[in-house]
């Protein structure tokens, strides 16, 4: 059997602590993400999911551990340092900008365009319009470059949103329940986006939808009061019986 070293991983939590006045909202967490792998952290409410994801952008300053990522240890870092490594975050609520067109959106959020005000002052190459037909291509709205943002449906705001962070080209991509609110058909587009996202980079997202979570990953993890409670496949996870009763029981 070959034994990974933490050096293989995108992401290798160690031992990682967080406690708000004495409560530990994620308590010695240890955790590992492959390269190309799409995992889901489920979990019920106030299990200590978003915390994670907020520990490893640096939004929030663990208490304890390591977080090392492409075996750099992001613990210390600013939150812009942590997006500048290749770490990608999508928050619940979409945050694009509705008055601007798809296109525009796309352009603000390319590397080298150094945000809204810069994008005024950086020239439209050939580079960069090629680069945002791709994503558009990739996140379903090639047909509607030039449309306003804000008359997107909800699902086509989040898919904006993922291609703002693809575009960046992260090595790792934190989704915070990016179906909730979707039409069906919506999130089978979704999950289909997602797979192909994850050929590429390491995807990790925090989803309640059972049937959406069957569909796209290749590992779960079930968070219980900031522990792990069960990880594997989905089937292995949803037949745990330490899962069952924490989902099921009382």
């Amino acid at each position: 059997m070959n034994m990974q070293t933490n050096t293989d991983f995108t992401l290798a939590i160690e031992e990682l602590t967080v406690s708000f006045d004495g409560f530990k909202a994620v308590d010695d967490l240890n955790f590992y993400l492959d390269k190309n792998e799409l995992h889901v952290i489920i979990g019920p409410n106030g299990a200590g999911k978003t915390t994670v994801l907020d520990l490893i952008c640096g939004k929030t300053k663990a208490t304890s551990g390591s977080i090392k990522f492409l075996n750099n240890e992001l613990i210390g870092l600013s939150e812009h340092a942590i997006v500048r490594s290749g770490v990608g975050r999508k928050f619940q609520t979409p945050s694009i900008y509705e008055n601007l067109t798809v296109l525009e959106n796309l352009e603000v959020s390319y590397p080298h365009s150094r945000g809204v005000f810069g994008s005024l002052l950086f020239k439209r190459n050939k580079t960069v319009l090629d680069k945002i037909h791709e994503i558009a291509h990739e996140i379903m709205l090639e047909q509607m470059l030039d449309t306003e943002a804000g008359l997107l449906s909800h699902g086509q705001k989040q898919w904006l949103e993922i291609g703002m962070l693809l575009i960046q080209d992260p090595q790792l991509m934190m989704l915070d329940e990016p179906v909730a609110g979707m039409s069906v058909k919506e999130r089978e587009q979704t999950a289909i986006l997602l797979n192909k996202i994850s050929k590429g980079r390491s995807v990790l997202v925090i989803e309640h939808d059972m049937d959406f979570v069957a569909s796209i990953a290749h590992k779960v993890t079930v968070l219980h009061q900031g522990k792990i409670l069960a990880t594997g496949n989905m089937d292995k996870v949803q037949n745990d019986p330490k899962v069952i009763e924490v989902y099921l029981g009382h």
